[in-house]
């Protein structure tokens, strides 16, 4: 299967991302969200994102312009319906999944592909909510997206080698690596990355260490290029409670429970750097 346009639904931190890592390699790209002002700030993410890349001396001017000419911002589901590939990169919850997933398997062609970025929820029940569970597959990419070569590709029970075949070899060709893995809460390094980070949030609140040193052990000691806790300013402590309560639901294990404080912290309303204060103030 030949796949020239992709189809994004969300212009957060994820989809602008994904459109970006797209569109740079020549791939048409139309992405929706729910209203204008939105996309508008979804576009202004790529533009700025390019602009970097131009003063670091990465892409040139002419570069951004072809990227930029690429994407096409829309309010309009239908659309979606020019893709081959549709990735839903919506906010990290299942009801908000499901009734994205329902819209798209009524609308969009019977043979298009229909890709989740969800970091923790089952593929194989999110597939069984459409009526081309043969060509729903997870496609689980890291942030920042143009710069993370990692791309998570992973089966649901239903989803087919076709669809697997043509996910993978497009990940191939945004120039990343993907690889393969089965349908379980969290995949892979998410069911290894978030519990760790859930620890540090343990650490903090025992108070073994300021989050400056927790973070300084963590790169020093581990080689990590980031610490724990600025890493979930980075990816939304909302985002790391949510897989962790998936964790805690599907395995039934107390070992994933997530750390008060990090609850606490979520409640505030101080989720990272997309509110200006998570555990570091921005």
């Amino acid at each position: 299967m030949s796949i020239n346009t992709i189809g994004i639904v969300g212009a957060g931190t994820m989809g602008n991302g994904i459109a970006q890592a797209c569109a740079v390699k020549g791939l048409n790209v139309v992405m929706v969200d729910i209203n204008d002002a939105a996309v508008q700030r979804g576009l202004a993410t790529v533009a700025g994102s390019l602009d970097r890349l131009i003063k670091k001396d990465k892409i040139s001017a002419a570069d951004k312009d072809a990227a930029l000419a690429k994407i096409k911002g829309t309010t309009r589901y239908e659309d979606l319906t020019t893709a081959q590939l549709v990735i839903e990169a919506a906010t990290e919850n299942e009801a908000l999944k499901l009734k994205i997933l329902g819209q798209l398997d009524a609308l969009l062609p019977a043979e298009t592909i229909i890709a989740s970025n969800t970091s923790s929820i089952s593929i194989t029940k999110l597939a069984a909510s459409t009526q081309r569970a043969d060509r729903f597959i997870g496609m689980h990419f890291f942030n920042p997206v143009p710069m993370m070569a990692l791309v998570e590709i992973i089966r649901g029970l239903q989803t087919s080698d076709a669809t697997h075949d043509a996910v993978k070899a497009m990940a191939e060709a945004l120039g990343k690596t993907p690889v393969t893995v089965k349908n379980a809460p969290g995949f892979v390094v998410n069911r290894i990355l978030v519990p760790m980070i859930n620890e540090a949030f343990f650490v903090l609140a025992e108070g073994l260490a300021t989050p400056e040193d927790i973070d300084a052990g963590m790169k020093l000691g581990c080689n990590h290029p980031i610490g724990p806790l600025a890493l979930a300013d980075m990816i939304g402590l909302d985002v790391c409670l949510a897989v962790m309560n998936v964790y805690v639901e599907e395995f039934a294990d107390s070992k994933y429970r997530p750390a008060p404080l990090l609850k606490e912290m979520v409640a505030a309303g101080w989720l990272g750097r997309k509110t200006g204060r998570g555990v570091y103030r921005y």
